[in-house]
């Protein structure tokens, strides 16, 4: 049984957060795994229930589960949120035009060079065999160099952050994994989002070396439409994903989930179906979706 923590908070994220929970029941049954989530009071739904945005009853709720999923992340409480984790690194899944991806990873701060470097190379490990590491530093390059002498049959490419951005530009098919210094991780992730054309495409985390995550969307959209149902849930969809991977070591789970959101998009177009039409089509999608690499998740978890 695996347990989530599930804060929607005010605004939109209700929406996101139902939609998030419809597929990953869904994805939970398709890949036997027990899911259990956990709604917890915040933002401005803890201040309507309890006068505070970060009420005690949610950082009790959330401290003992197997991941945190928040559906607002422009909320000043999930600077609380993260306030109470011991955190040390960051995670980014971008997806870009064409229907690929790109994973960025980096430390919260040099101490974590090391840690942020190793769940880099896993994620290589478990995807194309190929990273490249943004940095300068004298400590970053020997944290790369460290991490390297631990893995073989891995490519490993050094690049400055200047090198890295005209690849993302020019060819983005060509970058999978991207393991940066902790001050170029929002640059990195910022530029991927500009080439993919919107934030609506990204999705995050930060993590501890050991213990729960917190994953929420790249960008939340303007209260204004909430109670509409025409919120775009794909970013939440792909928060819901990444979360799968990296908090819960359900990578087969995740890319099910991931392709679904891609093969929902790619049917859809340039036009947008209200929030509960797309992610009844991405829930539609998920069984052919389904690639089964259980055996993978256990070896690099």
């Amino acid at each position: 049984m695996k347990t989530v923590a599930c804060l929607a908070g005010d605004g939109v994220g209700p929406e996101l957060m139902a939609a998030a929970t419809r597929a990953l029941d869904r994805v939970a049954e398709l890949h036997s795994l027990q899911l259990d989530d956990v709604h917890l009071p915040f933002g401005g739904e803890g201040v309507t229930r309890t006068g505070h945005p970060l009420p005690p009853e949610t950082r009790a709720g959330y401290r003992d589960v197997d991941a945190i999923l928040v559906a607002s992340p422009d909320n000043p409480a999930l600077e609380g949120v993260k306030a109470d984790l011991e955190l040390a690194w960051r995670v980014a899944r971008v997806q870009l035009g064409g229907g690929g991806d790109l994973v960025i990873t980096g430390p919260v701060g040099e101490w974590a060079n090391r840690i942020a470097l190793a769940r880099a190379f896993s994620s290589t490990a478990a995807r194309r065999g190929h990273v490249v590491c943004v940095g300068e530093s004298t400590d970053w390059r020997a944290s790369v160099e460290a991490e390297r002498a631990r893995w073989s049959g891995l490519e490993v490419e050094e690049a400055s952050l200047g090198e890295a951005l005209i690849r993302l530009r020019e060819r983005p098919d060509s970058l999978d994994v991207v393991a940066t210094e902790a001050q170029l991780v929002d640059a990195m992730v910022d530029a991927a989002a500009h080439f993919a054309g919107s934030h609506a495409s990204v999705a995050q985390a930060f993590l501890p070396d050991e213990g729960p995550g917190v994953f929420f969307p790249g960008a939340s959209e303007s209260g204004d439409i909430a109670g509409f149902g025409v919120v775009d849930p794909r970013g939440m969809l792909l928060t819901a994903s990444l979360m799968l991977a990296e908090g819960l070591k359900r990578r087969s789970a995740s890319r099910t989930l991931e392709r679904a959101v891609g093969a929902a998009t790619k049917r859809n177009g340039a036009a947008m179906d209200d929030t509960r039409s797309f992610t009844d089509a991405v829930i539609e999608l998920l069984p052919q979706s389904r690639i089964d690499m259980e055996h993978f998740d256990e070896v690099w978890a």
